[in-house]
């Protein structure tokens, strides 16, 4: 049987960290579906696909949001809030997902606060997220 899917083998992440995320699309997301005040009317399974979605998105803004705070000095006021910003992020990440609204809006608030850490970590130190 011939595959058509091409597997890349990256350990050190290294094609992650030099493709910049669209960030619009999950911020589209995220918005939607703290929008929400009752049931959707998704299934489960679908409800499951849209917190994966938003859990990539979360996991590649706090990589943006490590290498931003990275370039910052150690004791600078806003790297310590981005290390408790990613500090609540791997305790979230670590949550398995169900298929339930509210598990999908806990990934969506999550995506949320990252966004806004990386554009407070601009606005302190705008060369580090140009970086990015």
């Amino acid at each position: 049987m011939n595959s058509t899917h091409l597997v890349l083998h990256d350990p050190e992440g290294r094609l992650e960290g030099e493709l910049p995320l669209d960030r619009a699309p999950h911020e589209c997301l995220a918005k939607a579906v703290l929008g929400w005040t009752g049931d959707p009317g998704l299934q489960p399974a679908d409800l499951q696909q849209i917190a994966l979605q938003l859990t990539g998105a979360a996991r590649a803004a706090a990589r943006d949001v490590r290498r931003a705070a990275d370039l910052l000095p150690n004791e600078h006021a806003a790297r310590a809030l981005a290390d408790v910003v990613l500090k609540e992020t791997d305790h979230r990440l670590s949550v398995g997902l169900e298929g339930t609204v509210r598990s999908v809006q806990g990934r969506a608030r999550l995506v949320r606060a990252l966004y806004e850490r990386l554009d407070r970590l601009a606005g302190v130190a705008p060369q580090a997220v140009a970086a990015l």
